[in-house]
């Protein structure tokens, strides 16, 4: 396993940041989540952990932190940490979208503007799979690493004041899904009819950092369907485990 320079600073008054190289790279995600793994194994009661990208950030649920002495507490678990025995759990998750025009608002736009058809576009972003590199902005908002190049696209230049929940979008290197209505600026190509965030569960989001999501087309029947299965309970997402 590669080692990785980690930078520690405070973060406040009761956190501390950890920042790994500012690239965005699964290496380096799955070292955080290892050291997150390890970390916890002796810590999980005093500590809340928030990974993102290239960084982790360690909330202390005790009140009020010494930075120095946290810092060198964290060094030495960096130290000790045996990543051959760290075992990350992680999914691939099957995620249904319908991308007919009345979800997918922008999807003759971004595929004129991409030189692509609508269909080459649907089909090129279902074709992947896409890492969860982060969850924020929203509840349960999905960022979502791995999108090709060929589907690069700006965000809106005017962002809308609403965006539908389940809303399927592109920007920038980044696909994602919003988990509720909300004002947005990315490009919206389709909408998916499943519930990713529920606050009344004890994990509100089932999806977490360093899964992976890949997307499946269904038509506007389908999404009808699935919608209601969801609704009263009996639609279950496909994950398949990706590390035995």
């Amino acid at each position: 396993m590669k080692s990785y320079p980690i930078n520690i600073k405070p973060f406040g008054e009761y956190a501390v940041l950890l920042e790994w190289p500012n690239r965005v790279e699964e290496d380096i995600l799955y070292d955080i989540l290892g050291f997150v793994e390890h970390f916890k194994a002796t810590n999980a009661s005093d500590w809340e952990t928030v990974v993102a990208y290239n960084s982790l950030t360690l909330i202390n649920n005790r009140g009020l932190i010494d930075f120095d002495t946290a810092k060198e507490e964290i060094e030495q678990y960096l130290a000790t940490r045996d990543m051959s025995k760290t075992k990350v759990k992680s999914y691939l998750w099957e995620i249904p979208v319908c991308y007919d025009l009345e979800f997918g608002i922008d999807l003759e736009e971004v595929a004129k503007r991409l030189n692509l058809s609508t269909d080459e576009l649907v089909n090129q972003h279902t074709s992947y799979q896409y890492t969860v590199y982060g969850i924020g902005f929203l509840p349960g908002f999905m960022y979502l690493g791995g999108l090709p190049s060929s589907l690069e696209v700006p965000r809106r230049a005017e962002p809308r004041l609403k965006v539908a929940k389940g809303s399927v979008g592109l920007a920038g290197k980044q696909t994602g899904i919003y988990p509720q209505q909300s004002p947005g600026g990315w490009n919206i190509i389709g909408n998916c009819p499943i519930s990713l965030f529920n606050p009344e569960k004890e994990k509100p989001c089932m999806v977490s950092v360093g899964d992976k999501v890949q997307f499946l087309r269904i038509e506007k029947a389908e999404y009808d369907l699935h919608k209601i299965e969801a609704e009263v309970g009996i639609y279950q997402l496909k994950k398949t485990p990706l590390n035995g």
